[in-house]
């Protein structure tokens, strides 16, 4: 338990020194091109450095917080992202009780399941029991209009800021030979080499970006981006195997497995904002635009990440 406190601990140093760096090179751009806050994409640098910190912090706070910490980092993420998601549905005042259900029943019970580690049923409480309850609340609320998509609407919702969310904090129910203690770090390791993953995206596609890889979902994401992005990602994914059960070609592979599938979710969560007409989820997070704009790639390789590790390496 003590190595893993003090690997935590080495991986929020690193962090905050990246952190730092960054910060004294906004300064300087600042100082030097925008001191009148004249450039707004280093104005936007900046803003999105700030939030970090901030990110970086809470994040901390929640893993050296233990499990209780991290469920309740996660779970007010959830949250955060339902209403981010709910506000562009067609769910209407008919929906009334499928939406108290969604936002105040739901996400307390499959986090309650994550708590106790009941794998058995968190595993299928949404997407089999929640998908077939919530039709019929509303099906008794007898208005037929749009009731298809209003009810698809909900369950993707739910599929993706609570059910993919969830299984972050799932992580650390896995019983994994010779890691015990150390489970936090494996969420760790999956938020950094992610989040990391879209940072290098951007900047290789800064440098050197050419060709859109999807102009209509994404116009500022490149090929060459994606490419130096993901590979960058994966190396340090396995320069990181020290932190996890891996070695560092399973490192890689996990790595580079959740850097493709975190691309891809942020290209399904684009297609729904062009959907709707929009930039952003929201704009709780400067520089980032909401909730579900951070969680995006998070939420779809975290349930591939955990089922590979509990297939591969957990005892159940």
């Amino acid at each position: 338990m003590e190595n893993a406190q003090s690997d935590l601990l080495t991986v929020i140093g690193a962090i905050g020194g990246v952190l730092v760096l960054a910060s004294a090179i906004g300064g300087i751009l600042h100082l030097r091109l925008s001191p009148n806050g004249e450039n707004a994409a280093i104005d936007n640098l900046n803003d999105r450095i700030r939030s970090w910190w901030i990110m970086v912090i809470a994040m901390s706070l929640a893993f050296l917080g233990g499990k209780a910490g991290v469920i309740l980092l996660f779970g007010f993420c959830s949250f955060a992202a339902l209403r981010e998601f709910m506000t562009l549905t067609s769910a209407n005042r008919h929906d009334h009780w499928s939406l108290v259900c969604a936002f105040f029943v739901v996400p307390p019970i499959q986090y309650y399941l994550i708590w106790i580690g009941w794998y058995g049923l968190y595993a299928i409480f949404i997407p089999v029991y929640v998908f077939l309850l919530l039709p019929i609340i509303s099906a008794f609320r007898g208005e037929t209009r749009n009731f298809l998509i209003r009810v698809a609407e909900m369950q993707w919702a739910l599929m993706i800021c609570v059910f993919c969310a969830s299984h972050v904090p799932a992580l650390l129910n896995l019983k994994i030979p010779g890691y015990e203690g150390r489970n936090v770090l494996l969420i760790a390791f999956l938020v950094v080499v992610v989040q990391l993953s879209d940072v290098l995206q951007y900047v290789w596609g800064k440098l050197i970006g050419r060709r859109k890889i999807a102009p209509a979902l994404s116009p500022s994401k490149t090929v060459e981006g994606f490419v130096g992005g993901s590979l960058s990602a994966t190396a340090v994914g396995a320069a990181l195997w020290w932190m996890t059960p891996f070695n560092p070609w399973q490192a890689a592979i996990m790595a580079f497995t959740i850097t493709m599938l975190g691309f891809c979710g942020g290209l399904v969560m684009s297609a729904i904002k062009r959907d709707r007409g929009i930039k952003d989820w929201g704009h709780s997070i400067a520089g980032h635009g909401g909730f579900i704009d951070r969680l995006d790639s998070v939420v779809f390789s975290a349930p591939i990440f955990f089922h590979l590790t509990r297939y591969y390496f957990s005892l159940g």
